[in-house]
């Protein structure tokens, strides 16, 4: 599949659940404390979704308590694009996969050191790849 093809949402009509595509696609967010990775400690690196970029390692990753997996740096900065959402009557900051488009969560000024950033990632978002033990 081409890189153009990769932020074409019909594409990903076929391949992704309606759970998914709701998320990934049309920006959507699961309810706290219900997906997948909130509380998963294992290790390994986490990709995207659609189109499997590597996305943020499990070392990065931490309790937030806000209910969605949490990590306070990307793999590297060039794989997220940030974009101002106003929403819901906030001010917020979307992340998304710069590959492809898919809607990972928001990224806000209240994480821990190194970088005080927590981004808030949707477990429909992203996939684990574990690491083999």
């Amino acid at each position: 599949m081409s890189d153009q093809n990769l932020k074409d949402d019909a594409i990903w009509r076929e391949k992704l659940t309606d759970e998914q595509y709701r998320i990934c696609r049309e920006k959507g967010t699961e309810r706290a404390f219900t997906g997948e990775y909130y509380d998963c400690k294992t290790q390994g690196e986490y990709v995207c979704r659609c189109c499997q970029t590597p996305l943020f390692d499990s070392d990065t990753k931490y309790d937030s308590g806000s209910g969605w997996p949490s990590f306070y740096q990307p793999k590297q900065t060039e794989v997220i694009d940030e974009i101002r959402d106003t929403t819901h009557g906030m001010i917020r900051t979307e992340v998304v996969c710069s590959k492809c488009g898919c809607h990972l969560g928001h990224v806000f000024p209240d994480g821990p050191q190194p970088t005080g950033l927590r981004y808030c990632i949707n477990s429909a978002s992203i996939q684990l790849n574990a690491e083999k033990g």
